[in-house]
Order: C-alpha cells, then sequence, then structure tokens
C-alpha cells in the first residue's frame, strides 16, 4: 500500500476539511496561493453515497489533479456504506479516506455519527473495520475526532483508536460540547501523543486548533512532537497561509483582487 501519511515530510500541513467551504474550486484557490502538504474533501455522507439521491453528493468526491495529495472524508452510521464508499474511494483514485469522528453539529449527532461515535465504541469499531476492508490495503484509512463529548475522555478513547491499525489520527483538541468556544487544549493533544508512542508508535498524529501561522504551526508541532499541524479558519484571513515565501503584509490590493477573481 502506498501511504501518504508516511511519505509526507514532518512536520507537514493540512488544510482542514470545512463545510461548505473546501470544495474543489476553494482547495484550487488555497493551492494557487500557497499550497498545503495534504487536502480534505469536505465530509461526504456514505448514506448519501449508497442511496438513490447520490447525485445530490458526488460532487463533494470531485477534484483534479491539483489538489493533489487529496484525503476524501466520510461519515455516516451504516458499517455496510462505509465499506461499499470506501471501495468507490479508492477507485477514484484518491491518496487515502479518513472517518469524521469529530462534528458537532447536533443534527448529525442525533443520528450517532460523526462525534458521537466517541460514545460508542463498539459501532466506531465497526465502522472503521468496514473502511479498512473496503480499502483492501490499497490507500490508507485515519481518523479525525476530538478529545471528548461532554467531557475530556482523551486516554479512554484515543487507547481505543491506537489499537484500531489507523494510518493517522488527528485530534481536535476540544470536546464536543465545547465546540470552538474555549481555547484548544494542546496539552491533550500532547497526551496522544504519549498514548501513541506507548500503544502504537508507527501511528501518525496531528494537532489541529487555533492555529493561524505557519510559524505557530512549527511551534506547536515542535512542542508537543507532533507529525503534523491541520489550519482551517486561518486560511480566512490569509488565503497565502500556506506559503512560506510570502508574508500577508507585502500582499497588495491588486494581487488579493486577483486572487478574488480567480476564485470567481
Amino acid at each position: 500500500m502506498k501511504n501518504i501519511w508516511q511519505d509526507l515530510q514532518k512536520p507537514f500541513f493540512i488544510l482542514a476539511p470545512m463545510e461548505d467551504v473546501t470544495d474543489s474550486v476553494f482547495r484550487r484557490v488555497i493551492a494557487s496561493a500557497g499550497k498545503p502538504d495534504l487536502f480534505f474533501t469536505e465530509f461526504t455522507s456514505v448514506e448519501g453515497i449508497q442511496s438513490v439521491g447520490q447525485a445530490k453528493v458526488i460532487h463533494r468526491l470531485k477534484y483534479t489533479e491539483k489538489e493533489r495529495p487529496l484525503i476524501a472524508q466520510i461519515w455516516g452510521k451504516t458499517p455496510q456504506n462505509y465499506y461499499d464508499t470506501a471501495k468507490l474511494i479508492t477507485e477514484l483514485g484518491f491518496d487515502g479516506i479518513d472517518i469524521n469522528m469529530g462534528c458537532p453539529v447536533k443534527a448529525v449527532i442525533k443520528q450517532g455519527c460523526c462525534s458521537a461515535l466517541i460514545n460508542n465504541h463498539e459501532l466506531a469499531r465497526e465502522v472503521i473495520e468496514a473502511t479498512q476492508k473496503g480499502v483492501a490495503g490499497k490507500i490508507p484509512v485515519s481518523v479525525k475526532t476530538r478529545i471528548g463529548f461532554n467531557k475530556i475522555q482523551t486516554e479512554e478513547w484515543f487507547t481505543f483508536l491506537l489499537q484500531k491499525n489507523l494510518a493517522a489520527i488527528g485530534v481536535h483538541g476540544r470536546t464536543v460540547k465545547e465546540k470552538s468556544l474555549v481555547p484548544c487544549h494542546w496539552d491533550e493533544i500532547g497526551k496522544v501523543v504519549k498514548l501513541k508512542n506507548q500503544i502504537n508508535p508507527e501511528t501518525i498524529i496531528y494537532g489541529n486548533g487555533d492555529i493561524n501561522s505557519l510559524y505557530e504551526a512549527q511551534k506547536y508541532a515542535d512542542k508537543y512532537d507532533l507529525d503534523g499541524i491541520m489550519i482551517g479558519r486561518g486560511v480566512f484571513h490569509n488565503p497565502w497561509l500556506f506559503n512560506p515565501n510570502i508574508n500577508i503584509e507585502n500582499i497588495t490590493i491588486n494581487q488579493k483582487i486577483d486572487l478574488l477573481k480567480y476564485h470567481l
């Protein structure tokens, strides 16, 4: 298996998947301004992909070669749909597949999906195993999640995940209840690295939360011994964020307008 997670130079920097934001067009805009080491798609419902309404969601899996390397992120509840969707994503040529176990949206949680799996280890296990079976060892499977549901559950939750032979685990340093309303608990992300070293040293661990520059990303990666950092909302303030050769203070109004025109 070609494992993109192992091939990336460390520390690597990822553009976070953001709903209704990081579609193929947006990814190309960011790539033109300053390409991250890895892209994610918006999260795509396995229930939608495996339904008669597939045409309404399949656009989320469209991409161009400019967006590589690219991970397809999925979510849902039914293990069989994860299996079938994993087979499809492998056939579509993605570099990896990621299971969303961190989305804090109430409507999603009520379905028993995403961050609800933090408190449903049996279904989480079935989902991971179905996805791994679906890719048949051809592309890596990863999980992006949070440090707990209503409270911090770092040791319990990540001990469980680290035993599931995942290629990578992304750690958003807040609980589901906290959403993005409190500062990121980077000390808890650091605890995940220590657990990884004890349980499964081969697992790639990256952190996510409140990072707004490559300088900050490098600093936190070094401090907590992380393989990489994921950055999301920071690109709203600076689309050139992933470009180490550009200072946003030096970007002219005409350059900003040109990027806007390209986006349009």
